[in-house]
């Protein structure tokens, strides 16, 4: 009789790949609104988002930035995805290419962690999106303190990360 020890060995995969953001990433670049592509003026910005098309940005991930060396006030920022927010999936003052790591950053620090006290933990390691460095630090730093143990690679190989020690009464 053939036994799947991997099925038996209670470990839990968590794919960091699920973290990944879906959808096109969209650049959102602030130089477009500034007059001159220099200065922010408050009231021909306000009028230049209100006339914008938002609907553009459905269900995107809208990555917000300023290309140009301008001194841009943080309440645009605010403005922006007051608009955007509605119809984007994701708003990220970012440059496009950082969105990813910001997203899945933001999903692993909103993750329930209770699920995986005391648990036996694979964090899986192959994956067909770039998953970033700082996710699978994050990930290993917010489990530490909870996990029985953390693996890294996939259940039939793994690398041993992390293992809880033994409190002797």
């Amino acid at each position: 009789m053939l036994v799947n020890r991997v099925a038996e060995s209670g470990l839990i995969t968590i794919d960091l790949e699920n973290f990944y953001p879906e959808g096109e990433v969209v650049a959102f670049d602030l130089k477009a609104f500034l007059f001159m592509e220099l200065i922010l003026k408050e009231k021909d910005f306000r009028e230049a988002l209100k006339q914008h098309d938002w609907s553009q940005y459905q269900g995107k991930n809208l990555a917000v930035f300023c290309s140009t060396d301008a001194i841009i006030p943080m309440w645009a920022y605010m403005l922006v995805v007051s608009y955007a927010a509605p119809v984007a999936a994701e708003v990220v003052q970012c440059l496009p290419e950082a969105l990813p790591e910001r997203v899945i950053l933001r999903k692993i620090a909103a993750l329930d962690i209770n699920d995986y006290q005391e648990k036996r933990l694979v964090i899986k390691g192959c994956s067909d999106k770039p998953v970033p460095p700082a996710a699978y630090l994050e990930i290993t730093r917010r489990l530490i303190p909870i996990a029985k143990s953390i693996m890294f690679g996939e259940p039939c190989s793994t690398v041993p990360v992390f293992k809880q020690l033994a409190v002797n009464s």
